[in-house]
């Protein structure tokens, strides 16, 4: 059965979202956002949490706050994110994830699965992500068994890096993608827009701590109608 992840404060989600809006060049530098209460009224939030949203984006460096004249936009490619590794996005950029968890077991590690971590065991994750409420991948996240006993769908928030670091003291820092095509899995009990066997977008990823040790692997399978994978250089 699907469990929902412990989602961030509004506030949060609010801040994220602008981010990845910023990111994706449909909020560009120097614009002016709309006024605060207009901004409030159409994401549906008070204006109090905006203002805090705002607040984090200011202290990012990505806005600007002119007194008398309003929020100005300021691109800024270091700032730090939750979904700073997150690379899916809406076909028209941005898109704010979430995530339902589908299972968690504690399992060997198969056989023919890419050498990671120093564990034989690993905690495999399986869950359904969305983009602005719309259904567009399945993931399955296999993380070595030596970090965390117990890992419960409960426990889990949207982002699982923000996970690592809060609960189990794992910071990944640096991650290495390989993008292709595969069939969507029979495993997946939801709709992301197309059945099983589809061909579609495929990710797979070795995810690594600050001591270039990979920790994490996992697979990705996306609805390339639905969303692209983007990776954006500097």
């Amino acid at each position: 059965m699907a469990t929902t992840t412990a989602q961030f404060p509004i506030y949060m989600q609010t801040a994220e979202m602008l981010i990845r809006e910023i990111a994706a060049g449909r909020l560009i530098d120097g614009e002016r956002l709309r006024p605060e209460r207009e901004m409030a009224a159409e994401l549906g939030i008070a204006v109090g949490t905006l203002r805090k949203a705002l607040e984090d984006l200011v202290a990012k460096g990505l806005l600007e706050r002119v007194h008398g004249s309003g929020n100005y936009v300021r691109h800024n490619p270091d700032a730090a994110s939750v979904y700073a590794f997150f690379r899916l996005e809406l076909l028209e950029g941005g898109g704010l994830p979430t995530a339902k968890i589908l299972s968690v077991e504690l399992l060997k590690k198969p056989d023919g699965m890419p050498q990671f971590g120093e564990s034989t065991d690993s905690h495999r994750i399986r869950r359904m992500r969305y983009l602005s409420a719309l259904p567009a991948a399945f993931e399955e996240i296999w993380l070595d068994g030596k970090w965390g006993e117990n890992v419960r769908p409960t426990d889990l928030s949207d982002s699982l890096y923000y996970y690592y670091k809060k609960s189990l003291g794992l910071v990944i820092a640096r991650v290495e993608d390989r993008i292709g095509i595969a069939a969507l899995p029979k495993w997946h009990n939801a709709d992301i827009g197309c059945p099983a066997g589809t061909s579609v977008g495929f990710v797979e990823r070795r995810s690594m701590a600050a001591d270039g040790g990979v920790v994490e692997y996992s697979r990705t399978w996306f609805n390339p109608e639905r969303v692209r994978y983007v990776a954006r250089m500097k």
